[in-house]
Formats: structure tokens, C-alpha cells, sequence
């Protein structure tokens, strides 16, 4: 199974970026808009026997997260000098970082990348010849509240997403209050 943990932002985020992308000429493939989404960590290829593994992590990184506003400014390249292979608006919010870190520590073996973690949404990527686009600037912001396991399915005309599972990030409650599934608990820097 090809997985990745990510944040898939509202539709409205996505139909405003996906408008973004008339823009683009020459060979860049644009992302379909019901795929833009911020990547919190690529798995790639995990054998299903590890399936439940998987999902404990992600449960894992959502009870260390509270929920957050994510904010979608400009757009940027990988890489920034030279020929970009990937035009990205640049995601900004106080938890993604935090769920990739805290998703990488329980998966270090899937999840050990040596590059730091940029928080941004892949708008498209270059495929030959192609003029950067100039630089678009937004004001878009949504709620993140989770973040999904998704199943990616590599086929001819693009990758198909399934999600498989849905974490729910834990609301805390003034005083440092955390709520889970089994009530109230006192969160551990409240004191």
C-alpha cells in the first residue's frame, strides 16, 4: 500500500487554488483540486501487516495536537533557484509542524526523511519546458480539526486518493483541560 498522512483543506481552499492555476503554461500538470492537501509525512510503499502500526502513530500524533487555523498566503518553488519541478502556496499554522515531527517520531523507519518540514500545498508540477508563474499572493485561512491516512494509487492519468482512516486532533478546554473519547483529563503543562 502506497500511504501519506496529510490535511486536506475545505473545498472552497481548494476551488480558490485550483483558480490559481489558470495561470500556468507550458508542462506543468496541475493538481486536480480535490487533491491539494498539505503532506504531513509520505510513507510510500508499507506492507499491510504494518497497517495497524500505522494507524497507532496517527493516533499518536493527533492526541499531541490541538486543533489550529491554517493560513494560505503565496506561492513558492522546489527548488527555489534553477529549473522549479514544483510550484506550492506556502501553508502556514501551529500544528503541522508538530503532527510531522510527532508522526516521524513514531515512524521513524517509514518517515525518515533528512529534509526539514515545509508545510505547503503542491498546486503543481513541471513535466518538461515550462515558465515559472509569477507569484500570487492569498489570504485564505480554514480549521484544521484532523488530518487523514490516505491511500495513493499510482495509475496513468495521475494518482488516485482513498482515505483510509480519519484522525480527530483533541480539543482543549480552558485551563488546560484536554477532551479525548474518554472524557476530561488534565493536560500535562496545565500546571
Amino acid at each position: 500500500m502506497r500511504l501519506f498522512f496529510g490535511v486536506f483543506p475545505p473545498r472552497q481552499v481548494q476551488e480558490a487554488l485550483a483558480a490559481a492555476q489558470s495561470s500556468l503554461r507550458g508542462n506543468w500538470k496541475p493538481v486536480r483540486p480535490e487533491q491539494l492537501h498539505v503532506t504531513l509525512g509520505f510513507l510510500g510503499e508499507v506492507p499491510r501487516q504494518r497497517l495497524d502500526e500505522v494507524l497507532a502513530a496517527g493516533e499518536a500524533a493527533a492526541r499531541g495536537v490541538a486543533p489550529f487555523t491554517a493560513l494560505v498566503r503565496g506561492t513558492g518553488f522546489f527548488p527555489n533557484e534553477g529549473r522549479p519541478r514544483v510550484w506550492f502556496a506556502r501553508a502556514d499554522g501551529d500544528g503541522f509542524a508538530p503532527l510531522a515531527l510527532g508522526l516521524r517520531a513514531q515512524l521513524p523507519d517509514l518517515l525518515a526523511d533528512e529534509r526539514a518540514f515545509k508545510a505547503h500545498i503542491t498546486l503543481a508540477r513541471r513535466k518538461g519546458p515550462a515558465p515559472r508563474p509569477g507569484p500570487l499572493v492569498f489570504d485564505l485561512e480554514f480549521s484544521v480539526s484532523g488530518f487523514a491516512l490516505v491511500q495513493s494509487t499510482l495509475t496513468p492519468r495521475g494518482p488516485k486518493y482513498q482515505p483510509i482512516h480519519t484522525f480527530s486532533l483533541k480539543e482543549r478546554e480552558p485551563g488546560g483541560a484536554k477532551r479525548t473519547a474518554k472524557g476530561l483529563t488534565k493536560h500535562p503543562q496545565a500546571d
